[in-house]
């Protein structure tokens, strides 16, 4: 089990009271150390992707607007909540290299489960940043999974909002089988996801997506999990991604539903299980969102050690 979670991949984050600030990472931290859980992982360092990494998935145009913006300091990366800070390019080409060191420890059998905490940034679009999220290290990972010969993969993804930037990248993609359960569109950002968005042309019938209402708890979740398990169990992926964001248990202030870390280790465990049955073991969790510090601490340690136990 690879853990990639150093001081270097914390500086992602926003300034100013922003709800994605950059001690989130310090929170996971803390928890991590006080259950004994780093004598018992692998520890990786985080590295920056490069510019041919970032170009797998976004545009050139939206490369070097970041790029510009970061030396500055100013102004909006989205025109809405995802702000410019001085640094910002290289914090979040960390990220994209830390989410590609740890799929490349799997891929080459370094470990067998890995988890990174900043990371799932996945409403970044080919072309633009979007909710917090300045580049798309899922998408990036998914391309190179594509390069290096890797198919199908399966993305999951239980962050209380919608994966779009994942989901309409990939719509219409036979390679990649999307499953995503959030609180209904309705209510909370990005307002997608509906459950009749079930993708298109050769991605029909290949991605799920399963809007929850606000208050749903951990027994709602759990009933409909297994939807998501027959999802991949039929499309036999080589390769699993979860997107564990933590924002979906009770009290966190941008979201509505009530879960508990409970359905984080129930997803973890469930999904190292397909992946063995699978016969390649093969499962990367990433951080996501989150914003009440108790709460992501102890969501991603249970996926921690829910990976550690299977």
């Amino acid at each position: 089990m690879l853990v990639i979670a150093d001081e270097a991949l914390g500086s992602y984050g926003f300034p100013d009271g922003h709800p994605f600030g950059t001690d989130r990472h310090a929170a996971f931290v803390r928890e991590f150390r006080a259950r004994g859980l780093p004598a018992r992982c692998l520890s990786g360092s985080s590295r920056l992707a490069s510019d041919a990494d970032l170009l797998r998935f976004h545009t050139a145009r939206h490369v070097e607007f970041v790029r510009a913006q970061s030396v500055t300091g100013q102004g909006s990366l989205d025109g809405s909540d995802t702000p410019a800070y001085r640094g910002c390019f290289e914090a979040a080409s960390r990220v994209v290299g830390a989410t590609l060191s740890a799929a490349e420890a799997l891929l080459d059998g370094g470990a067998d489960r890995a988890f990174v905490p900043i990371a799932g940034l996945h409403h970044a679009a080919r072309d633009a940043a979007a909710g917090f999220c300045i580049f798309n290290d899922i998408g990036v990972l998914i391309e190179m999974l594509r390069a290096r010969g890797v198919g199908p993969i399966a993305y999951v993804d239980i962050d209380v909002h919608h994966g779009d930037g994942v989901f309409y990248a990939f719509e219409s993609d036979a390679d990649v089988i999307f499953a995503d359960l959030h609180e209904d569109g309705t209510y909370l950002y990005p307002g997608t996801g509906k459950a009749e968005e079930c993708g298109r042309a050769a991605g029909q019938g290949l991605k799920l997506n399963i809007p929850l209402p606000p208050g749903a708890d951990d027994e709602a979740f759990a009933a409909r999990w297994p939807e998501v398990i027959s999802l991949l169990e039929r499309h036999r992926p080589q390769f699993i991604i979860l997107q564990c964001g933590a924002d979906g248990l009770a009290g966190d202030p941008l979201a509505h539903l009530r879960l508990s870390a409970a359905s984080h280790a129930l997803a973890a465990r469930t999904l190292a299980g397909l992946a063995d049955r699978l016969g390649h073991g093969r499962l990367l969790a990433l951080g996501g969102g989150g914003y009440d510090r108790g709460n992501l601490a102890a969501a991603w340690n249970a996926v921690v050690e829910a990976l550690l136990q299977s």
